[in-house]
């Protein structure tokens, strides 16, 4: 393969490639801003200029090019020696750092992007001490831009990234430039705000604190938050995501850059559709009809209560009939296999079926290959998987009604295969229950676990609250079949458990049934899940978020 050497390292490229893209692949740092692997490159910040050297074709010779060249638009060639750090091109990033800062605020200490702003660190790597600008700055307006987006234009560089995002990716084009030179500034067209369904990305585009988030406008200094790697939980798109938290609380969520799923973005409806895990209407204790509520000093007494109370009514059914087990598509795989396998413990013939799939329109293929997934629940394939592995791996199952079905045929299924006590999971971010399911559902013993509140918590004999996919490990099949684990990013609110933990409690009331179930994290589980013929694949094709992609702060804190 062709080699460059870059600041004296010699790395090896293919045709194509620029300069810039060669050596933060390598990890090797050079500044930058306009530049973006999945925009266009215009070479307008003039920060990633650097000396380059190159062979003369004829003599062979390496000859130093007479100016400064832009490393983003410059493509790389056999034999080049590029050197960021000479005395010319230090220089250079110096005067750019100066000229950047002549009219901006320098309001560091109330501006959200402090602590993640690519300006504010190049004013320490690369800038000057102190400023040789006396005159007065010039004063652009705060404006607000869209549903979800205010633009400091104060601050802005004149990067052009949100305006080449708008134009490129999402082909909406509500973003321009207006003006020239000193006046110069990013606007919206007239009657046109910036309100299409991956708007958010600009925010995370925007190397300084021009372009920020409403909803995350002075919550919370970003070097207190912890990112944990996770995936999309709201629809089938298995969207790279990281979950920022303190203390118990979400505050924001953004995309992780992953080419072959989402690339470098996700959709407003995954930035902002996580409200529901803080909702009010959360359900964070056990309850069983007909009795008081439970003393909420006193949660373990409740939960082994209701959780011999599910096992109950679960023995009782498969001793009068079938029971039904409907594993809603919000759940993890693991979730569904331990659930499936405390089911099947009391009733082997239990008729198994996958929850209702939302949908909303049709998939939507971006330019650039990103996909707007138009189903609206991430793990209906997984659920799927892992039910049809355990229904021809039980003993004993009889032929009719073995399948899994959907969530029609189910409802279809409960009288014709005379089944009288369903347990039915939710766990959905909105309203699921359609009339069809309340009727059949209603007239039945039902245990039910889920998250919010809906019209089958009064009339289910046993509610047991559930974790939303953010409070648990676990995994997730998108709509493509790629297997992806996410990490627990907070612990359950209040008193509510996983679903591995309540099915573990629910074979654990039923005498000596708990130790058939696996213990352990989700690692352990999918390595039980990967004996039954059909699910090998949660060993050997899963995928895990890639590790130490944290930055480590140069602050020192100090507990007072």
């Amino acid at each position: 393969m062709p080699q460059i050497t870059i600041n004296g390292v010699s790395l090896a490229f293919e045709k194509g490639q620029s300069i810039i893209d060669v050596a933060l692949k390598s990890g090797i740092e050079i500044p930058h801003y306009c530049y973006h692997p999945a925009l266009s490159v215009p070479a307008n910040c003039r920060i990633c200029l650097a000396e380059i050297s190159q062979p003369n074709p004829k003599s062979g010779k390496l000859e130093l090019i007479p100016k400064l060249m832009p490393t983003c638009h410059t493509a790389a060639a056999d034999g080049m020696v590029v050197t960021t750090e000479s005395p010319k091109a230090i220089a250079n990033q110096k005067a750019v750092m100066e000229f950047l800062l002549i009219n901006h605020p320098v309001d560091c200490a109330v501006c959200d992007q402090a602590g993640e702003c690519t300006l504010q660190d190049y004013s320490y790597e690369h800038g000057r001490s102190e400023s040789r600008f006396q005159e007065d700055k010039i004063k652009n307006p705060k404006k607000d831009v869209g549903e979800h987006i205010l633009l400091y234009s104060d601050r802005c560089i004149m990067c052009t990234r949100c305006v080449r995002f708008t134009e490129e990716v999402t082909q909406t084009g509500e973003l321009m430039v207006e003006g020239r030179g000193g006046t110069e500034m990013i606007d919206i067209f007239p009657g046109r705000p910036l309100d299409n369904e991956l708007s958010g990305n600009v925010v995370d585009l925007c190397p300084v604190g021009a372009l920020l988030d409403k909803d995350f406008l002075f919550k919370q200094r970003v070097w207190y938050l912890t990112k944990t790697p996770s995936i999309d939980g709201l629809t089938a798109s298995g969207d790279n995501i990281s979950v920022e938290h303190k203390d118990g609380t979400i505050y924001r969520v953004k995309p992780r850059d992953n080419l072959e799923v989402n690339r470098y973005w996700i959709t407003d409806e995954v930035r902002y559709g996580w409200k529901f895990v803080h909702s009010e209407s959360r359900i964070t204790m056990p309850s069983i009809r007909g009795r008081e509520s439970f003393d909420r000093a006193q949660p373990a007494e409740a939960w082994r209560a209701a959780l011999a109370q599910a096992a109950d009514v679960l023995r009782s059914g498969a001793a009068a009939g079938r029971i039904g087990l409907l594993v809603s598509p919000m759940l993890s795989c693991e979730d569904s296999y331990l659930l499936a396998r405390a089911v099947l413990a009391f009733d082997p013939n239990a008729l198994l079926g996958v929850g209702p799939v939302p949908h909303a329109g049709t998939d939507r293929v971006l330019r650039d290959g990103f996909t707007i997934s138009a189903e609206k629940a991430p793990n209906a394939r997984g659920v799927r998987r892992v039910l049809e592995a355990i229904a021809k791996g039980t003993a004993g199952r009889a032929a009719v009604g073995s399948s899994v079905l959907d969530a029609d045929a189910f409802l279809g299924a409960l009288t014709s295969q005379g089944v009288g006590t369903v347990i039915a999971t939710g766990n959905y971010p909105s309203v699921w229950v359609t009339d069809p399911m309340f009727q059949a559902l209603s007239t039945r013993r039902l245990v039910l676990i889920d998250t919010l509140a809906t019209r089958l918590t009064p009339v289910a004999e046993v509610v047991l609250p559930s974790a939303t996919w953010v409070e648990k490990d676990g995994c997730f099949e998108n709509r493509t079949g790629r297997l992806q684990a996410f990490h627990r990013a907070l612990v359950p609110v209040e008193y509510c458990r996983s679903e591995c933990d309540i099915a573990r409690g629910l074979a654990a009331a039923a005498d000596s049934r708990g130790g058939q179930l696996p213990h352990g994290d989700a690692t352990a589980i999918r390595a039980a899940m990967a004996k039954l013929p059909g699910l090998e694949a949660f060993v050997a094709a899963i995928h895990h978020p890639p590790q130490g992609d944290a930055r480590e702060s140069d602050m020192t804190l100090i507990t007072l």
